[in-house]
């Protein structure tokens, strides 16, 4: 298993590691990582990946089934070799907005008290799918001055972890249908937005900012019918 640096410090920017295989694609594995991995509607990483004689410019990152973490090259070319020290370099300017996004997320889905079937980040802010019965759907105007409300709270994000086994006992924490806890690890890593999670409380093993300040303005730009009860609403930053 890779060693994720990430969910400790959404923050870092870089970092070193060996290198402990390249796959039949040419992906890149190493022993650890600041480069998320494409998961739960958040987008894999990008970035560069530098060491003695070479670099890899890295178009994004993704799990291989055995949960190992996978640099992709963006082209085929010159590999570090096993063993070998990288230099891992992210994308910041990529990965900051997406963590923006990933926390509106959760604020929009605090702001909409009904079961997640689907959702996912978009370079200008994301969507999630609800089910939401007829004559209940919020309005666009309502909606986006509610989450701009806890925006401009500047609420802090933090995180704590349970066991595998409390989550279980605590199935009511689980917002999404269609997207389950990173278990099996013996632990799962509770996202709270809020003293105590106030304002949102649900696992995730996504990238976020410090605080929802950081989001800045945003729009309901669209809500969408998808189905009988299924509404599409969408976010994007102003």
């Amino acid at each position: 298993m890779t060693t994720l640096l990430f969910r400790d410090d959404a923050f870092l920017k870089s970092c070193e590691a060996i290198v402990t295989g390249i796959n039949e694609r040419g992906g890149i594995l190493t022993d650890q990582t600041v480069f998320y991995s494409t998961a739960g509607g958040q987008p894999g990483d990008k970035g560069i990946l530098k060491w003695n004689g070479g670099e890899a410019v890295i178009a994004t990152t993704v799990y291989d089934e055995a949960k190992a973490v996978v640099h992709v090259p963006a082209a085929p070319g010159n590999l570090p070799k096993p063993g070998e020290t990288v230099h891992l370099e992210l994308d910041w300017a990529n990965r900051y907005r997406n963590m923006r996004a990933h926390t509106l997320m959760h604020l929009l889905c605090a702001s909409v008290p009904f079961a997640v079937t689907g959702g996912a980040i978009s370079d200008d802010g994301g969507r999630i799918d609800f089910d939401i019965p007829e004559g209940q759907i919020p309005k666009k105007e309502e909606l986006t001055e509610k989450i701009n409300a806890l925006i401009d709270g500047n609420h802090a994000v933090a995180f704590r972890w349970i066991t595998d086994e409390e989550m279980q006992s605590n199935q009511h924490l689980i917002r999404t249908m269609s997207v389950k806890p990173p278990m099996g690890t013996g632990r799962v890593r509770l996202v709270m937005i809020g003293e105590d999670g106030k304002v949102d409380l649900q696992p995730c093993g996504g990238t976020h900012v410090r605080a929802t300040g950081e989001i800045g303005p945003i729009a309901v730009s669209k809500i969408e019918n998808k189905g009988k009860i299924n509404r599409r609403i969408r976010v994007s930053f102003t």
